[in-house]
């Protein structure tokens, strides 16, 4: 009852709020992102959703979009010169995550739950063990046990069995504590350029 009817109704309620009280804090970001260098304002990427499902994720871009040398999963240090001004005031703050509320209007995503992998790193989904594929039993989240746990969120030897620990212990009441945690990592800075 509450994995299937409660919890995607509770995201959709929430991110609806969210995005309307944060709507000119996001304009404001948007244009700043404009103003700092060319490109788009938002960074769409494919990920793996629920059941393996492929989406694309919303996030505010935080690098220059004519330096095309990053590679996923390289670590970035603060300046490193792909990253714009903007780009390390929003990967600082988190600010950057804010648009996968978009994710969470669409039914893509959850506010809490695992991570949601690109399609090719660690690896594509079928070669996930059956352990492993538990993780995508889920709605991918914003933030999850292993974003708690770990702030380093590149390190898949150490996410994946958290986020099986927490797709097997899944409830309201877990989803809330961690919530709550969320809203004390989002803005902390530590390890930000390794994500």
């Amino acid at each position: 009852m509450y994995l299937k009817f409660i919890k995607p109704i509770f995201d959709f309620i929430i991110a609806l709020i969210a995005l309307i009280v944060l709507s000119p804090l996001l304009i404001l970001v948007g244009i700043a992102i404009k103003l700092n260098s060319p490109g788009p304002v938002f960074f769409l990427q494919e990920r793996l959703g629920k059941k393996g499902k492929v989406f694309k994720i919303f996030k505010f871009r935080s690098m220059r979009t004519d330096i095309v040398s990053y590679k996923f999963g390289e670590v970035l240090s603060e300046n490193n010169p792909q990253i714009t001004r903007t780009g390390k005031f929003i990967r600082k703050t988190s600010i950057d995550e804010i648009p996968q509320l978009i994710n969470i209007l669409k039914g893509e995503m959850s506010f809490i739950g695992p991570r949601p992998p690109v399609t090719t790193y660690p690896k594509a989904f079928n070669e996930y063990s059956e352990f492993e594929k538990k993780r995508f039993k889920v709605r991918p989240g914003i933030s999850g046990l292993a974003a708690i746990k770990q702030r380093q969120i590149h390190n898949w030897d150490l996410n994946i069995p958290l986020d099986v620990e927490y797709v097997e212990n899944i409830s309201f009441k877990l989803d809330i504590s961690l919530f709550l945690s969320s809203v004390f990592v989002f803005f902390k800075t530590d390890n930000i350029y390794s994500k």
